[in-house]
């Protein structure tokens, strides 16, 4: 019954959509994305996956698998992806994924009418170390104009604008991304974090890289703002850090169960009842950009937990994080919550690429 009716309203939708882009061409991707997550999220919220393509519980890097098809047998309506590492030249990211897969896994998934979201996490430029070296809380202040790395981040910026553009269809047209840049800054294990850099370095820190991108004509990106988990949101202290209605599209958040189940309920729930009301109150979408239970122990946990608390609020999508051997946190056949996911999968309100396309 759930995919009659998404048919019908996909024929519906495609006409629609058609007539739109005929009438506002001078959209960017961008614009023309958010339009499409605006349309869709009356429908449900879409469920999206980490390096879904890439590798699996069992597998790595063959072609056309994904642990998330084995389990539904179809895709993820949301597909993410990672740069860490196009800063510095590399052949393949900080998850040993070559950029040239990510480029092909990227494109293919929009041509199949999905879509698409990046994240970065650069090295730190004044130490050497990963993104997670916080042994130093002036690498921001070192990145901004007149600190001792600034030319070097320059340097890194171009390595990744002039990727971001080879991101193209078959007919050479940019390809819409949602792109989620300096995500979980209200934690500390980052070097862009709360303790790493005061709140006015971290938004200069946003708007260098947001100006550069936009000055280098990348109108195909959607950006995301995606602290993490909170449960202590309030308007005072989430402007602190938050870049400005001009400068941001999506409010995210990354939301994981780490501790207990009654504090990951309570938490998130308040959280998106702050998160919902500000993002209705300022004309964006709002998003779980990561969210996930780590080795998932519980065969209900899909069902029973995390989507009662979804169902409440406008969520576009959410994103669990990737599926990788002995860390995992999508769904695959061999967990024992496959078949909860399975049930979560044929709910009327999730999204996945067949209700989408």
């Amino acid at each position: 019954m759930k995919k009659q009716m998404i048919m019908a309203v996909a024929a519906l939708g495609m006409v629609a959509c058609s007539t739109k882009q005929a009438v506002v061409s001078n959209e960017t991707k961008a614009e023309q994305l958010a339009t499409r997550l605006t349309q869709l999220q009356p429908k449900g919220y879409m469920y999206g996956h980490q390096d879904d393509p890439f590798y699996g519980l069992t597998w790595e890097w063959e072609r056309g698998k994904s642990d998330v098809l084995a389990t539904v047998g179809d895709y993820p309506a949301v597909m993410g992806f990672d740069l860490g590492g196009i800063e510095m030249g590399d052949a393949k990211n900080l998850d040993s994924v070559p950029f040239t897969r990510i480029r092909e896994e990227l494109v293919a998934h929009v041509k199949r009418g999905g879509i698409v979201t990046i994240s970065w996490h650069p090295r730190n430029p004044l130490t050497g170390g990963t993104a997670w070296d916080v042994k130093d809380s002036t690498v921001v202040k070192n990145i901004l104009p007149g600190g001792k790395v600034h030319a070097k981040f320059q340097t890194w910026m171009q390595r990744m604008g002039d990727f971001l553009k080879t991101l193209k269809d078959e007919k050479g047209r940019p390809v819409p991304i949602i792109f989620r840049p300096w995500h979980e800054n209200n934690g500390s294990w980052f070097w862009w974090g709360q303790k790493l850099c005061t709140d006015e370095e971290y938004r200069a820190l946003w708007n260098m890289l947001q100006d550069y991108l936009r000055g280098e004509g990348l109108s195909n990106l959607l950006w995301s703002y995606s602290p993490n988990l909170d449960g202590g949101w309030n308007e005072a202290r989430f402007l602190k850090r938050y870049p400005g209605n001009d400068r941001v599209t999506l409010i995210g958040e990354d939301a994981y169960q780490w501790g207990t189940e009654a504090d990951f309920v309570k938490q998130l729930t308040a959280d998106l009842n702050f998160l919902s009301a500000f993002a209705r109150d300022n004309g964006k979408l709002l998003a779980m950009t990561e969210c996930g239970y780590q080795n998932n122990p519980d065969a209900t946990w899909w069902t029973r937990v995390l989507k009662p608390i979804m169902d409440k609020y406008p969520l576009s999508y959410f994103l669990t994080w990737r599926n990788y051997k002995k860390e995992y946190f999508g769904p695959s056949p061999e967990q024992s919550c496959a078949d909860d996911f399975r049930n979560l999968y044929k709910a009327s309100n999730t999204l996945f690429l067949k209700d989408i396309r």
